[in-house]
């Protein structure tokens, strides 16, 4: 198949050179013109998939409307705050052949939309049926060293969740299907939160005990906001819930926890974000959910402390003893 890839973070490298050993005709999007040119001399992610080779077959381009026209599919692996300026480039695009993918994770500030929602929002006209996400525990470091994986493709559409799943499966790579597009897009998004609070508790000298609270009330408080906005509560103790939620929150590949640790050690944010190669999409994520949980009415604690600790400059000290001196009550 004929398969654009936007982004040429070290997600969507991965993808595009999994895709090329799945036999696929793949293109490689990146936004800067000079890095685009670097790609493609070198045929290496220098800054940020280091070592990993990208075959000389996949085409690299900086011109978005060449990288998709034509194509059976697109997948969108930009970060989530930037999406809807790529995709207005191509905004009057006709899905008809194409199918839409997500692999990005995060929340729009302000719209408070998830990807789909992005996507319906720009191409006004583009049936559910021709949008998938794809989600789960899926470090791009470990896929691209053809290390076991396994992650969610979800459609409304049965057709075109098991489309990508053929298309991304491989003896490296496992594809489930799931017709919960918001439970998966949620999952992705609001455990990048529940890692930033993971980050701070190791920032700040805490232990396995702290992570594992952190982890199993986390968890609920996903599923109890995912449940608010039309998402199945089962989705969240799946690939793209629980399985996310825990690679996250204990890798020292991930960059939602790593902007945490940074905080729990006394940086500031703004410090941390500065010198930061790659997006932690947690970040702004944390402050759509902020918006989201006043306007639904919904409790969500510990994503409420590291709100403040990001940006209330709260003493994550002080926010770990709010947490534990809440009102006692039964697990549920």
């Amino acid at each position: 198949m004929k398969i654009c890839i936007l982004g040429s973070g070290g997600w969507g490298t991965a993808l595009a050179v999994l895709l090329h050993h799945n036999k696929h005709d793949v293109t490689l999007w990146e936004f800067k013109k000079e890095y685009a040119f670097t790609l493609d001399k070198h045929r290496e992610n220098f800054y940020y998939l280091p070592s990993i080779k990208i075959p000389p077959k996949i085409k690299i381009t900086n011109d978005i409307n060449e990288a998709v026209k034509n194509k059976d599919i697109i997948v969108v692996s930009t970060p989530t705050q930037f999406i809807r300026n790529v995709l207005t480039n191509f905004k009057d695009y006709e899905f008809k052949k194409t199918s839409l993918v997500s692999v990005s994770k995060g929340i729009e500030n302000k719209t408070l939309l998830t990807v789909s929602g992005i996507f319906k929002d720009v191409f006004k006209m583009i049936e559910d049926k021709k949008i998938v996400v794809l989600s789960g525990p899926s470090h791009a470091e470990e896929v691209s060293k053809n290390m076991p994986t396994a992650v969610v493709a979800a459609s409304k559409s049965l057709k075109s969740a098991k489309l990508v799943q053929k298309v991304f499966s491989n003896e490296y790579l496992r594809v489930y299907t799931s017709n919960d597009v918001p439970g998966v897009e949620l999952g992705g998004a609001l455990k990048n939160v529940i890692a930033i609070a993971a980050g701070i508790a190791d920032g700040c000298g805490f232990g396995d005990n702290t992570k594992a609270a952190i982890m199993t009330r986390g968890i609920k408080e996903i599923t109890r906001l995912g449940v608010a906005l039309g998402a199945k509560e089962k989705t969240f103790y799946g690939l793209s819930g629980i399985g996310d939620l825990i690679v996250t929150c204990m890798s020292k590949l991930s960059r939602n926890r790593y902007v945490g640790e940074q905080i729990g050690k006394g940086r500031k944010l703004k410090n941390v974000l500065h010198e930061m190669k790659m997006v932690a999409e947690g970040v702004a994520t944390t402050e759509s959910v902020h918006e989201l949980a006043k306007i639904h009415k919904v409790e969500l604690p510990i994503i409420e402390q590291v709100y403040k600790v990001l940006f209330l400059d709260k003493h994550p000290h002080i926010a770990a003893k709010k947490l534990m001196t809440r009102l006692l009550k039964k697990e549920h």
